[in-house]
């Protein structure tokens, strides 16, 4: 089951408690839950037959359902786990999730020079975790801090000078060309799951369902077995979603099935959850989002222990923090 108190996070004035949602609307039991998924191929293995009479299901890219959930658009989305840190008063209410335990294809960034080189970074406009675990890679390995712009839904990759390009989702998998084969002249790619996991040895978490404030606990109790059951139903069904939708980004359907199965993680688990910690430490750390003293989650009703707060393990590839934080969600 999953804790329903609601998330205390700081903000950059100080602690804020939980707020009403910017349109004012308070979720009442009975009422319809808007829910917003993200509108990518790695999503739908977690909507599998979400839809139904009481869940009114939107898609929209991953920075737009963040921004709809902060101003109530929607009363629960899959957003960007940076966004857990920076949100106020937000829940996590399934331990479904968009997670890697390796490289993920999904999320890439393109580099025109040596990493150590950069100094601009064009950015995926869908993206707020990845350039946020993109900026930490950077400057915690390399010792840069590159200048950023928007790379449109839409643009090309030869729309931009930029030292290095990051893209999310569909575009970043290959199909149709990918940035490769859309002007870009690269002379490395990293993809993002890989580093990350390779650099702290811990998976890494892209995505969580999270309500906003006001929603009753009756509605996320009933939504949380719904999100579970879409997750285990979509991971039965791979190979059909695999067979319906390889043709329309551009994969063969093997190539479909195997992002799917084996690059991509559905379960938020007690590594994933020490990873949540790590990347809001190092993030803090860079200015990248505010401290965050308690996220809360699924199954232990505890909140997300950050790096520095639950110690850390010896061990990990050099270069990276002393360890992964050693105990569970405190």
């Amino acid at each position: 089951m999953v804790d329903r108190s609601p998330t205390s996070v700081t903000g950059p004035s100080g602690a804020f408690g939980p707020v009403a949602p910017a349109d004012g609307r308070r979720a009442t039991p009975g009422r319809r839950l808007v829910v917003g998924a993200v509108s990518y191929l790695n999503t739908r293995p977690l909507v599998h037959g979400l839809a139904s009479p009481t869940i009114d299901l939107r898609f929209d890219l991953p920075s737009r359902l963040a921004d709809g959930l902060a101003a109530g658009r929607f009363d629960v989305a899959l957003i960007p786990t940076i966004e857990l840190f920076r949100g106020i008063g937000y829940t996590v209410v399934s331990d479904a999730c968009i997670g890697c335990r390796g490289p993920v294809m999904s999320v890439k960034v393109f580099f025109r020079t040596a990493p150590e080189r950069v100094q601009t970074m064009a950015i995926d406009e869908g993206s707020r975790t990845s350039v946020a675990l993109a900026s930490i890679l950077l400057a915690e390995r390399c010792g840069v801090r590159p200048r950023t712009e928007i790379l449109p839904i839409g643009g090309r990759v030869s729309d931009t000078a930029a030292d290095a390009v990051l893209v999310i989702g569909d575009r970043a998998l290959g199909g149709h060309g990918g940035p490769a084969g859309d002007g870009g002249s690269f002379q490395l790619v990293w993809d993002l799951g890989d580093e990350w996991c390779r650099w702290t040895g811990l998976p890494f978490v892209f995505a969580v369902w999270a309500a906003r404030p006001g929603i009753d606990g009756t509605s996320l109790a009933a939504l949380e077995v719904a999100l579970a059951a879409a997750r285990d139903r979509g991971r039965r069904a791979l190979a059909g979603i695999a067979a319906t939708e390889a043709a329309a980004h551009g994969l063969t359907v093997a190539q479909c099935l195997g992002y799917l199965h084996d690059n991509l993680h559905y379960d938020l688990g007690t590594r994933e959850r020490q990873a949540l910690g790590l990347f809001a430490d190092r993030a803090a750390a860079l200015g990248l989002a505010p401290p965050v003293p308690a996220v809360r989650g699924p199954s232990t009703g505890a909140p997300a222990a950050s790096g520095s707060a639950a110690g850390t393990a010896t061990g990990g590839p050099a270069g990276a923090p002393a360890g992964p934080p050693a105990g569970p969600w405190r």
